[in-house]
């Protein structure tokens, strides 16, 4: 008897308003991010709220994403991917509408940590739909193209669509426009998915427990040093205690009956090089992603709208690359090739940004080196989403797929502690070097770039590094296909360990 399935068969053309669908809900996620950090000066004058608090709403998001995220990739291969997509695009919404209402800085942060819980459910589920919908190698490609395009690239988009927002409406619609991507997927999606029966595998609790509190802690620590400083025993402490809770849970998950994240996902070349250069991207592109807008809109007087169109040209390169790359060049060549050559590429585009200067022109100095980014970025993309989930058996979908957002969200939380350290600590060198008594506005300005393109050489140092693990741990050549169990849905977790 068969049995139903979570998306349409091989062959259905539905399975293209899938990727739509699966599309259209990551795209919000990866909005939300950069549209409410340009939304927060407006948010921070309506709600009247200090500069201390601001990181609030940033650290409430990022604390209940981060460390519900393999929990929640769980929970979607046990209970279901409909189930667990829907719910999450549902609480996603309630939580832009609450955010968006706000009234007072206590709701506002309430709904950034309930939009958190509700991303940790769908990034890995998204991700987890994908993987299992398109079988098909050539179809696959085309799909996980489209989806690494919109991965690499919504952080642009949301650049400029949050600038759209706040110019012409104000800071509220930065949340409401989730309302629209969010009623879009649920309509479609719920028509779409069916069903799909539970695997009969059990919740690794005390893996859960260990795990979601090393991540918290760790997600703490370093938003706690982008603030304060890496001495304070809030910012030391909690990184102490997240180092030694992630090392119990290692060890946990070698012994446990039915791992949270079971062994064979993580000790797989492919895969574990895919999470950890997931990790690496994290890092090194917030020097993109922050202080080239800082630069932008702080030194060259650009403006929100402008900023974002600045970066349109990366974003339109950034999806052409994903789709060469899933399409015509990992079949043949496989990650390695791909990883590699961009986080090389990306050092490259990151030593082109230290030339910056106080009224650097964009053509000749900010076009060429963000589109060598944006080409690096679609090719890392391409590589890094497919095979973090290749060769995995569906049971494993979502847990797979959490362990590259899992890495991603990591790696961001090291990159904002790590890149704005080296930026305070450029510029006051820099001012202790030159100022004679006070500074005045024209050597503050001049600090403020030198700190950026030291943040920028140590970027491209990030991805050098990036490119030499990617080569010792990826493979070339094809990538496996995913197991297929004769029912694979009644296999639990010891039986297919002992297969």
């Amino acid at each position: 008897m068969s049995t139903p399935s979570a998306v349409p068969a091989a062959g259905d053309s539905r399975r293209w308003m899938v990727l739509a669908v699966i599309c259209t809900a990551y795209l919000m996620l990866t909005l939300d991010a950069t549209v409410m950090n340009l939304a927060l000066p407006s948010a921070q004058t309506s709600l009247h709220f200090s500069d201390a608090d601001k990181q609030w709403v940033v650290t409430a998001y990022a604390l209940s994403y981060g460390s519900l995220l393999l929990f929640s990739g769980r929970l979607a291969d046990l209970i279901g991917r409909k189930e667990t997509f829907v719910a999450g695009l549902a609480g996603f919404a309630a939580a832009s509408a609450v955010g968006g209402a706000a009234g007072s800085f206590g709701m506002l942060v309430a709904a950034r940590a309930c939009q958190g819980v509700f991303a940790a459910l769908l990034a890995p589920t998204a991700l987890s739909l994908l993987a299992t919908t398109f079988t098909d190698p050539k179809e696959r490609g085309k799909a996980f193209g489209v989806f690494s395009a919109v991965a690499a690239s919504g952080g642009g988009l949301g650049l400029l669509i949050g600038g759209a927002l706040t110019s012409a409406l104000n800071w509220r619609w930065c949340m409401y426009v989730n309302l629209v991507f969010a009623a879009f997927s649920l309509i479609a999606g719920s028509s779409l998915l069916t069903r799909q029966p539970r695997t009969g595998a059990r919740m690794d609790v005390p893996g859960v427990v260990v795990v979601s509190g090393g991540m918290l802690c760790l997600v703490y620590g370093f938003s706690n040093a982008a603030t304060h400083s890496w001495h304070t025993p809030s910012t030391w402490g909690f990184l102490v205690a997240g180092g030694v809770l992630v090392v119990l849970f290692s060890f946990w998950q070698r012994r446990a009956q039915h791992p949270l994240l079971p062994p064979r996902v993580v000790l797989d070349r492919n895969r574990g090089g895919s999470y950890i250069a997931a990790l690496v991207v994290g890092a090194g592109m917030f020097g993109v992603l922050l202080f080239l807008i800082y630069y932008m809109q702080s030194d060259l007087g650009y403006s929100a709208i402008t900023s974002g169109l600045a970066l349109l040209p990366m974003v339109a390169v950034t999806a052409v690359a994903s789709n060469v790359g899933n399409i015509r060049l990992m079949p043949r060549f496989g990650p390695r090739p791909l990883v590699s050559a961009g986080m090389l590429i990306n050092a490259g585009g990151m030593a082109w940004l230290t030339r910056i200067g106080p009224a650097s022109p964009y053509v000749s100095t900010l076009l060429g080196p963000t589109m060598v980014i944006g080409l690096a970025m679609g090719l890392i993309f391409a590589a890094v989403l497919r095979t973090g989930t290749s060769g995995v058996l569906p049971q494993d979908a979502g847990i797979a797929s959490a362990a590259i957002s899992t890495g991603q969200q990591l790696g961001g939380a090291i990159g904002t502690a790590l890149l704005n350290t080296i930026a305070a600590g450029a510029t006051t060198d820099y001012l202790t070097g030159y100022a004679r008594g006070k500074p005045g506005p024209a050597l503050l300005h001049l600090a403020t770039i030198h700190g950026y393109t030291r943040v920028f050489w140590w970027c491209a140092g990030i991805f050098a590094f990036g490119a030499v693990l990617s080569g010792a741990l990826l493979r070339s050549g094809p990538l496996p296909v995913p197991g297929r169990p004769t029912n694979p849905e009644r296999i639990t977790e010891p039986e297919k360990t002992r297969s």
